[in-house]
C-alpha cells in the first residue's frame, strides 16, 4: 500500500542502484539504502563523496571520472526514457557543501602547486599590447630610424676586416694540421710541436686585432671578425690540445687513431661544425631535414630584422640622448639605464634565440651533428654560476675540458680554478668589445670579473633563504636590468668621445 500512496520508497530504490553526477558539484553521494524507509528525506551516505576520499572510491579514479562524463551527459534523457532520476533530486539541501580544509589557491601553501597557464598567457598579452603601443608611439614620435652606416661600411676592403679574415683564418687551421702530420710521422718532437702550436694560436688571435686597430672599420665588421677570431682560436686549442693528449694518454675508444695517421677530413669537419671541443668523431645524424632547415632560415632572417629595429629605434635614441653614466647627474644616469634596460633585454634575447637555437640547430642540420645541447633552461638559473654552466654550452665544454679539469689535475684547487677560468673569459669579452670601438677601458673585462662576488653572493643566499627565486632573480637584476645597459651607455660614450677627439 506504501507504493500507491508514497512513492519514495521506490525512488530511494532507485536512487541506490546508481549514483549519478551533477554537472556542477560532481559525483552525488548515494541516498539512504533501499532495503528500509526512515521516513527521513535528507539523510545521504557521505562515505562516497569524493571531496571526503580524495575522488578515489574503490581505487578507481579514472573510471569514476568517465562515468561521470557519460551519466552528466545523458542525465536529462534517462530521466525521461528510462525512469532515471534527475540530478536536481540527488543533490538534497541538507547535503553537506563543506566537507573538508582547503587553502585558496593563490595562498602561500598552495600558489605553487597550481597552474599558472592561464595568468602566463594574460601576461603575454599584456606585453603584446603595451609593446604594440610603444612601438606605434616611438615610429609616430621618431618616425623609421633603420640605417646601415653604423654598422656596415662597404667603402674599401680596409673598412671590411671580415673579408680579410675570410681568408687568413683558414690558413692556421692547415698549418696546425701540418704541425699534427710531422708529429705523427716523429720528424719534430713533441716541445718543438706544443711550442709552434703556441705561436700559431697566438698569431691566429693576434693578427685580426691589428688589421682592425689599423683600419677604421665599422663596428659591427669588427665585431664579427673578433667573434669568429675567437671561435677559431679556442679550435685551434682544443685540435692541439686533444691530439697531445691522444698521442700520450689513449684510452680505449681512441687508442686507434694515430695507428691510422692525422685526418684531415676530421679537421675541416670539426672547424665548422657547432662545437669547440675536438674529438675524432661525433655522433651524427642519417639524413638532412630540408623543409625544417628552411623554416628556421625564415626565423632567423625575421629575428635578426626584429633585432636591428629594436637597436635603431629604441636604443641608439636612447643612448644618444644620455650623458656618460659616471658623469653627471646621478638619478638622470639612473633614469637612462633603467630605460634602456627593457630593449636591452629584448635584444639580448633575440641574440640568444638567433644564435644558440637557430643558427647553431641550422649548422648542426646542415652537418648532420647529432648533440644539439647548445644551452640548457639557464632562465631557471639559481646562482649565477649555474647560469654560466647553462646558457653557453659549447664554451662551458671547452673551460671544463681544457681548463677546469686540467688546473685540477696539476694540483690548483677548485676555486683557484674557477677564476682562472673567469679570467680567460674576461679576456676575451673585453678583446671581443673593446677592438672594434678602437678602446680599451676595460669595461667587460671588469663586468665579467663581478662576476665572482655574484657567484659567492647568491650561493650564500640560496642556502641561507632554501628558495631558487632569490638567486634566479639577483642574476636577472644584475644581469640583464643594470649589468648589459651600463656596458652598453659606457662603451658608447667612450667611442663617441674617442671620435671628438679625433676630429
Amino acid at each position: 500500500m506504501a507504493s500507491s500512496r508514497d512513492p519514495e520508497p521506490s525512488l530511494r530504490r532507485r536512487i541506490t542502484v546508481a549514483s549519478p553526477a551533477d554537472p556542477v558539484f560532481g559525483t552525488i553521494p548515494a541516498a539512504v539504502d533501499s532495503t528500509t524507509d526512515s521516513g527521513d528525506d535528507s539523510v545521504v551516505d557521505t562515505t562516497s563523496d569524493p571531496d571526503l576520499t580524495d575522488g578515489v572510491v574503490n581505487g578507481d579514479q579514472g573510471e569514476e571520472k568517465k562515468n561521470l562524463a557519460s551519466v552528466s551527459e545523458g542525465a536529462d534523457d534517462r530521466s525521461g526514457a528510462e525512469g532515471g532520476v534527475p540530478p536536481m533530486f540527488l543533490y538534497r539541501a541538507s547535503a553537506p557543501a563543506h566537507r573538508r580544509m582547503k587553502e585558496s589557491p593563490l595562498s602561500s601553501d598552495a600558489i605553487f602547486k597550481q597552474s599558472h597557464a592561464g595568468l602566463f598567457n594574460l601576461c603575454i598579452v599584456v606585453l603584446v599590447a603595451v609593446n604594440s603601443r610603444l612601438i606605434i608611439e616611438n615610429l609616430m614620435k621618431y618616425g623609421l630610424l633603420i640605417r646601415a652606416g653604423f654598422w656596415f661600411s662597404l667603402g674599401s676592403v680596409r673598412d671590411w676586416p671580415l673579408l680579410m679574415c675570410c681568408f687568413s683564418l683558414p690558413a692556421f687551421a692547415l698549418a696546425a694540421f701540418a704541425v699534427e702530420k710531422l708529429v705523427w710521422k716523429k720528424l719534430i718532437s713533441e716541445p718543438v710541436a706544443v711550442s709552434i702550436h703556441i705561436l700559431l694560436t697566438t698569431a691566429e688571435l693576434v693578427y685580426p686585432v691589428y688589421m682592425i686597430s689599423r683600419s677604421d672599420s665599422a663596428v659591427l665588421s669588427g665585431l664579427v671578425l673578433m667573434l669568429f677570431t675567437t671561435i677559431v682560436w679556442l679550435k685551434l686549442v682544443s685540435y692541439a690540445h686533444t691530439n697531445y693528449d691522444l698521442r700520450n694518454f689513449p684510452d680505449s675508444d681512441n687508442k686507434n687513431y694515430y695507428t691510422q695517421g692525422v685526418d684531415f677530413q676530421g679537421l675541416a669537419y670539426f672547424m665548422v661544425a657547432p662545437t669547440l671541443c675536438y674529438q675524432p668523431s661525433y655522433p651524427r645524424t642519417t639524413s638532412i631535414r630540408k623543409g625544417w632547415v628552411t623554416r628556421q632560415i625564415a626565423k632567423l632572417v625575421i629575428f635578426m630584422g626584429l633585432m636591428g629595429f629594436i637597436i635603431e629605434q629604441y636604443i641608439n635614441p636612447i643612448v644618444k640622448n644620455s650623458q656618460h653614466p659616471l658623469k653627471g647627474d646621478f638619478l638622470y644616469a639612473i633614469e637612462r639605464v633603467l630605460k634602456l634596460s627593457i630593449p636591452t633585454l629584448y635584444l639580448w634575447l633575440c641574440m640568444f634565440y638567433c644564435l644558440f637555437h637557430l643558427w647553431l640547430n641550422i649548422l648542426g642540420e646542415l652537418l648532420c651533428f647529432g648533440d644539439r645541447e647548445f644551452y640548457k633552461d639557464w632562465w631557471n638559473a639559481k646562482t649565477v654560476e649555474e647560469y654560466w654552466r647553462m646558457w653557453n654550452m659549447p664554451v662551458h665544454k671547452w673551460m671544463i675540458r681544457h681548463i677546469y679539469f686540467p688546473c685540477l689535475r696539476n694540483g690548483i684547487s677548485k676555486e683557484v680554478a674557477v677564476l682562472i677560468s673567469f679570467f680567460i673569459s674576461a679576456v676575451f669579452h673585453e678583446l671581443c668589445i673593446a677592438v672594434p670601438c678602437h678602446i680599451f677601458k676595460f669595461w667587460a673585462f671588469i663586468g665579467m670579473m663581478f662576476q665572482i662576488p655574484l657567484v659567492i653572493l647568491t650561493k650564500y643566499l640560496q642556502k641561507k633563504f632554501k628558495s631558487s627565486m632569490v638567486g634566479n632573480m639577483i642574476f636577472w637584476f644584475f644581469f640583464c636590468i643594470l649589468g648589459q645597459p651600463m656596458c652598453i651607455l659606457l662603451y658608447y660614450h667612450d667611442v663617441m668621445n674617442r671620435k671628438a677627439r679625433r676630429n
